[in-house]
C-alpha cells in the first residue's frame, strides 16, 4: 500500500511551545514536532515547513496568505497539508483559508493543542497524530480543524474554551466525523460536490473592523471606525438590532457609512442558532432601510475573514452581497 504524502506547515502555537522564564514560547520547528508521533510512519510520509514560528495571537492576514502561498507551491506535490497552529486564533486562519483556497479535492488540515507537547500530559500528540490520519484519507478534502477527536469545517469552528481539551466546537453545523481508536467515522461525506478545479486567491483586505455592541453603546464609535475601515461587522444582541436610543446615533452613523460606499454586517454575539433581524423592529427597518448584510448562522470569524477575501475582490454593494450569501466550505445555510 503506497503511503500519502503529507506537507505539514508548522506556525507556532502553544504545541511548539517550551517553558521559559517569559512563559510559554513557541520554539519547536515541525521536524521537531513530528519526532514525537514517530505512529504516523505507519500511514503516511511527512515532510516539514517551518512557515514562521509564533503565538497565534500575533497572526495577521499576511501570515494566512503566506500560508496559503505555501499550499499553492507545493499542491501537486502532496496529497495533503497539515498546519500546525496555536488555538487563540486558529478559527480565524481555517476560515480565511476556506476563501482562499477553494475546491481543494486535497485536505487541509488546522490542529494545535492546549499543552505543549513536549509535556508528559498533553493533547497534543493525539491531536498531531489525528490530523496526519485524516490529512491522509483518500475520503477527506478541503478546510478542517482536528482537535480533540473532532473534525470541524474550516468556517464553523470556534474556541469556546480557553483550557480545556474539548476547546473546540462546531457552531451551528455537524462535525464532519470523529476519530477514535485509529478509525475515522464521517457523518458527513459528499466529496462528490467538488467541482472545478481548486481556487487560490491571494488577497485580502485586512481593513474590517468588528464593534461589539454594549448597552448605551456610544454610536459615535462607528463614526470613529468609518475614517479606517472599508467594512465592519456589527455584534448587536440577540437575534440582532440596533439601539433606537431618542437621538438617532446609530442609524445616522449607519447611515454615513453606507453613503460613503462601507459595507456593514449585521451579526449576533450569542454563540449558537445565528441571526434574524426580521424578528423585532429595531432590526427590520434599519437592515431593509440601508440594505445591511447579516451573518445569519455563520461564525464571526468566517463573517470577519469573508468579508476581507470579498473586499479585496470588489467594493460594489450587489456584488459584496452575492459573495457574501454564496456558500463556501459549509459557511452559511440560512439566508433569506
Amino acid at each position: 500500500m503506497c503511503k500519502r504524502k503529507i506537507l505539514m506547515i508548522a506556525t507556532g502555537g502553544t504545541i511548539a511551545c517550551r517553558r521559559s522564564e517569559a512563559g510559554l514560547t513557541p520554539v519547536l520547528s515541525g521536524q521537531e514536532l513530528m519526532e514525537y508521533v514517530p505512529d504516523s510512519r505507519n500511514f503516511c510520509q511527512v515532510q516539514g515547513l517551518q512557515a514562521f514560528n509564533i503565538d497565534s495571537t500575533n497572526m495577521q492576514p499576511k501570515h494566512w496568505l503566506e500560508i496559503s502561498r505555501l499550499i499553492k507551491e507545493h499542491y501537486e506535490e502532496y496529497d495533503g497539508f497539515v498546519v500546525c497552529h496555536g488555538t487563540d486564533t486558529l478559527a480565524y486562519t481555517a476560515a480565511a483559508l476556506s476563501y482562499l483556497i477553494q475546491n481543494s479535492k486535497k485536505p487541509i488540515v488546522l490542529t494545535g493543542a492546549q499543552k505543549p507537547i513536549d509535556m508528559e500530559v498533553t493533547d497534543a500528540k493525539t491531536n498531531l497524530l489525528d490530523s496526519l490520519r485524516f490529512a491522509s484519507c483518500e475520503r477527506t478534502y478541503g478546510v478542517n480543524i482536528v482537535f480533540d477527536g473532532k473534525v470541524i469545517a474550516g468556517t464553523r469552528g470556534k474556541k469556546e474554551r480557553t483550557k480545556s481539551y474539548n476547546a473546540f466546537s462546531s457552531i451551528n453545523f455537524p462535525v464532519i466525523a470523529i476519530i477514535q481508536e485509529e478509525q475515522i467515522l464521517f457523518y458527513l461525506d459528499d466529496k462528490d460536490r467538488v467541482r472545478g478545479d481548486v481556487k487560490f486567491y491571494s488577497c485580502l483586505n485586512p481593513n474590517v473592523g468588528l464593534l461589539k455592541l454594549v448597552p448605551s453603546a456610544d454610536a459615535s464609535l462607528l463614526d470613529y471606525m468609518a475614517g479606517r475601515y472599508d467594512g465592519v461587522v456589527i455584534e448587536a444582541f440577540g437575534v440582532g438590532g440596533l439601539p433606537t436610543y431618542e437621538t438617532g446615533d446609530f442609524r445616522d452613523a449607519i447611515s454615513k457609512w453606507t453613503a460613503h460606499g462601507k459595507t456593514v454586517v449585521m451579526a449576533t454575539q450569542v454563540t449558537n442558532e445565528g441571526s434574524n433581524m426580521s424578528v423585532y423592529e429595531v432590526g427590520k427597518n434599519i437592515k431593509k432601510e440601508f440594505g445591511l448584510l447579516e451573518a445569519y448562522d455563520m461564525t464571526l470569524e468566517a463573517a470577519i475573514t469573508k468579508l476581507m477575501w470579498i473586499l479585496a475582490r470588489t467594493k460594489e454593494p450587489e456584488i459584496i452581497r452575492e459573495l457574501f450569501y454564496q456558500t463556501i466550505n459549509r459557511d452559511i445555510l440560512w439566508k433569506s
